[in-house]
């Protein structure tokens, strides 16, 4: 993982499995995401230029593993590639 700006961290090759499941559990924020689960910790996934919610594009990476390029802030990967692995 490298460095970035505005507290965002560079990640080439981030490799884990995607889920769905809860985020924001008892708030008025309260949904249904996707999550990566990595090695690293587990990230809200979100596609560069995707939805902030309800991305449907990502429903074909659950169950997947999967390796990722993007940006991680905070508990978000901003995903510029996603590639399913074998």
């Amino acid at each position: 993982m490298g460095s970035g700006k505005a507290g965002m961290q560079r990640v080439d090759g981030l490799t884990g499995k995607v889920s769905r499941g809860p985020f924001g559990s008892g708030s008025k924020s309260e949904r249904m995401t996707i999550w990566l689960e990595t090695p690293e910790g587990r990230f809200v996934l979100r596609r560069k230029g995707g939805p902030t919610f309800g991305d449907r594009a990502l429903d074909k990476y659950v169950g997947m593993r999967v390796s990722c390029d993007g940006f991680i802030a905070d508990y978000m990967l901003l995903a510029e590639r996603i590639e399913i692995l074998p």
